[in-house]
Formats: structure tokens, sequence, C-alpha cells
């Protein structure tokens, strides 16, 4: 059997496989409550066959969401609404996962599919986004952005706390710190958005202690059975931005804090990034490998993994969890068509039951089933041709996605 389809244990928790609904942005909810399109979109990839489901980035508070369409856990009246998602999960094999975070100085914005960028905070929709310095983060995200207190971080952490408090009453059995794309927490690492003088800015430690801190006040308030994991963005691809030497020492503390999975990724904490492997296959495998090698850790990663073969072989160089956005998008049964493609004994065994009896027993025309033939894919042309098409730089489609940037 492929690795890809091995169990997963990290503390208390055992996944079916090792494969994941990346967490996507909808821009679905209302005051940040879950919906019947929450219950739809989890329910259908926890059917599918995904052994753990993240639905979004969940805010801990109501100005750390990108817009005002983006779910929250900073209230308790949206508990009842992101359980229903929860029980369907774990009726159907799955197990929930929840990302918390807050999204900084790239807040108050509009959907990307109305353009993405920043609102003043005069605008009905808008407000004044907080971030560790006063530097906004540019190109479409220009306005003004308020420096943290040292009372008001405290505060965040206790937010960050609190919210995890309601997942656990949600149902939710891991919770993933989003320290990532840009964000709040993604700030306070990078040196291009932290230019503090106090203890939370200037040195690497000093930059990390925003997430120490908050992985402790988070560890404090839950099971110990529930892996407490992050999404860093290790990599700022920026001269002057954080670089990789910098995150293994970081998750090296964070390690020493409750730390139990990386979950390793960009930055994003400017426009002007240089070198992006953002169009290559397993474009960062190689960072989050270097993690686990020097830190000790599991680790997950996402970008460009969505070709069954390329995930298998992250998972057989030793990716602990292949993180998959679009590719979930695009096809709620993705575990059963990467079965397929890797030779998988039963791949309708990752279905319920009742889905798997009626495609096992099917007794017509087989390639009408529904399900395309395995296929052949030259990975060394794919790779070959994503270089090609990236080595100029950038893509524009790229440089500008600040608000969905974990549907990858």
């Amino acid at each position: 059997m492929a690795l890809l389809f091995s169990p997963f244990t990290l503390k208390g928790v055992t996944l079916r496989n090792r494969i994941v609904m990346s967490p996507m942005t909808m821009y679905r909810s209302v005051d940040g409550h879950a919906n019947d399109f929450h219950v739809m979109h989890m329910g259908a990839r926890a059917a599918g066959g995904f052994g753990l489901l993240f639905p979004e980035q969940i805010a801990i508070t109501p100005d750390g969401r990108t817009t005002v369409h983006c779910g929250g856990l900073y209230d308790d009246s949206q508990i009842a609404g992101w359980k229903r998602t929860t029980d369907l999960v774990k009726a159907m094999g799955g197990v929930s996962a929840i990302q918390l975070g807050h999204t900084g100085r790239k807040g108050s914005a509009v959907a990307p599919w109305e353009g993405g960028h920043q609102i003043s905070a005069d605008h009905p929709e808008g407000w004044t986004c907080k971030a560790p310095s006063a530097v906004p983060h540019g190109a479409d995200h220009p306005h003004p952005v308020d420096e943290l207190t040292v009372e008001e971080i405290k505060g965040i952490h206790e937010a960050y706390a609190a919210a995890a408090v309601r997942a656990v009453e949600a149902g939710y059995e891991w919770i993933e710190m989003h320290y990532a794309h840009g964000y709040l927490g993604a700030s306070f690492f990078s040196p291009i958005a932290n230019q503090r003088t106090d203890s939370y800015g200037g040195s690497l430690e000093n930059r990390v202690r925003f997430h120490t801190e908050a992985l402790d006040a988070v560890r404090s308030v839950i099971p110990e059975r529930i892996p407490l994991t992050m999404r860093l963005g290790a990599d700022d691809l920026h001269p002057a931005g954080a670089t990789m030497d910098e995150a293994v020492a970081a998750i090296s503390l964070m390690k020493e804090h409750g730390l139990d999975m990386a979950d390793v990724s960009a930055g994003f904490n400017t426009p002007e990034m240089d070198g992006t492997p953002l169009g290559q296959p397993m474009g960062f495998l190689s960072r989050a490998l270097r993690v686990k090698r020097e830190v000790g850790i599991p680790v997950g990663v996402s970008w460009n993994l969505g070709v069954p073969a390329n995930a298998e072989r992250a998972v057989s160089e030793g990716l602990d969890l292949v993180f998959l956005g679009r590719p979930a998008l695009a096809n709620p049964h993705w575990p059963v068509w990467a079965a397929r493609e890797l030779g998988h004994e039963s791949p309708f065994d990752l279905v319920p039951e009742d889905y798997g009896w009626w495609l096992k027993n099917f007794r017509g025309h087989a390639p009408s089933i529904g399900w395309p033939e395995p296929s052949t894919i030259d990975l060394d042309a794919s790779a070959e041709s994503s270089a090609q098409s990236t080595a100029a730089g950038v893509p524009q489609q790229a440089r500008h996605q600040s608000t969905a940037t974990a549907a990858h």
C-alpha cells in the first residue's frame, strides 16, 4: 500500500491517512458563524476520504478576520455552527482540525473576486488593522496600521486561549496556530514587518516571543491528547526578511513550548518576493524536510502536491502530512483518485460503506463509473514546464494572492 494511505498518530489522535484538506478562506460566514455551506464543504471532503480536515483560518477576534465574511470563534454563539461540521466529519471517518489566527495588517479587505484589496477604516466593512509595528503591508494593502501595545499583545494571547477552549467544545481534535502568509504571527517573525525595539522585536528570540507565549496560552487550556501545531511563514523570500536558518531556530524554540508539528509555508510579508518556488512541484518540500531533520519534529507542507505520485514521493522522503488546498476544491474525492493512481488494492474503502458497496459492485461498463482510469504523468516534464513558467519571477496572480493564500 502507498505510504500516503498509512495511518498517522500524533499525541492522542490517529488519522486514517496522510492527506489533509488545507485551510481555505471561503468568505461565507455571517458574523463569524458557520452555516450550511460549511457543513457541505467539510462533509463532502470527509466522505471523499481526507484524513484531516480544516475549514479555514478561524479568527480569534473580530478584527482578526480577513473580511467581515470570514469565520470566527471569538464568541460562544459561534460554537454550535462549527460543531455541526465536526460532527459530520467524525461520522464520515475524518478528524476535524482548526487553524486559529489573526490576520493582522492584512485584514479589513474585500473578497478576492472583488479585488482582494484592503479597505479603509471609514468603510462600513473596514477597520484599522493591528501589527507588530506601524508598517503597512504595501501594494493592495496600503492603509495605516496601529502598532500593538504590550497590553494588547497579552490580550491577543488570551483571545487565542479562549478560542481554543471554544474549539474543543465545538469538537475539534487538532489545533493549528496560523503564523504564516503575512498575517499577525508571520509579521512578528519577520524583520520586514516587525521593527519593534522592546521584548517582542529585534533578536530572533524576541521576534518569536509572540509565538511561544501564544503556544503556552493555548497548551494550558486544551487536553493533552490534542495535537498543537502551527503553520509558519518560514521564508520571506526576500533579502531583508526571515530566512530558513531563522525558521529552524524558531521552530526549535516553539518545540520547547509544546509545539507538536510544524506546517512549513511562505512568509508573504512583502509583495516583493525573490526566487519563489510557488510554481514548482513540491516547492516547499525540501524546507519542511530540513525542519524535520534539524528539529526532530513531524512536518507537513502544501504547495503543488496535487499530483498523487508527487504526494507519495513526498511522504516516502519523510514528509508526515500532505496539505492540499485547491486539489481538495477541484476534487472532493481526491484521495480516491490518488488511490487508483497509486495502485491501492481497494480505493473505494476510503469512502463511506454505502458509497463503497455500490462502487465496488458496479456491473456496467467500467469506464462509465465516473472515475478516470489511472493515468501516466511525466513528472520530470511537468517539473521542467513549471520551472520555465516561473523563471522570470513570481506570476502576477501569485504576487497579489493576499487573501486566499492557503488555497494551494
